[in-house]
């Protein structure tokens, strides 16, 4: 079970470069919004923010089967996806707090 965690953790790892090298690797094309229809920094933010909040969601949940007394769920099983939950919501704050330093940093440069 803990190979299993394990793996878990690596996956959400490797995610998580995912994101920084599609962020790091994209074109400048000259476009004003910078969205695009598949990618761009904004939808790959989101898509990042969205899969957050359904791990918030499902670690909820399943921290409520658990106390409904669900057979098939552990409480160490309910801890871990919870610690996953909360350290990936603290790296979504980290971001945000990166995202606004550097917008407070362009914003107070003189013209």
């Amino acid at each position: 079970m803990a190979i299993q965690h394990l793996t878990a953790i690596e996956n959400m790892l490797a995610q998580m470069r995912a994101v920084a090298n599609a962020a790091a690797s994209v074109p400048a094309r000259g476009q004003a919004s910078g969205v695009e229809e598949g990618g761009g920094f904004a939808a790959e933010l989101s898509r990042s923010l969205e899969r957050v909040s359904a791990m918030q969601n499902a670690s909820s949940a399943q921290a409520r089967a658990f106390q409904m007394g669900a057979p098939d769920i552990s409480l160490n099983d309910v801890m871990i996806d919870m610690q996953k939950a909360g350290i990936a919501f603290q790296a979504t704050l980290q971001v945000r707090n990166r995202l606004v330093q550097a917008y407070q940093e362009i914003a107070s440069m003189p013209v």
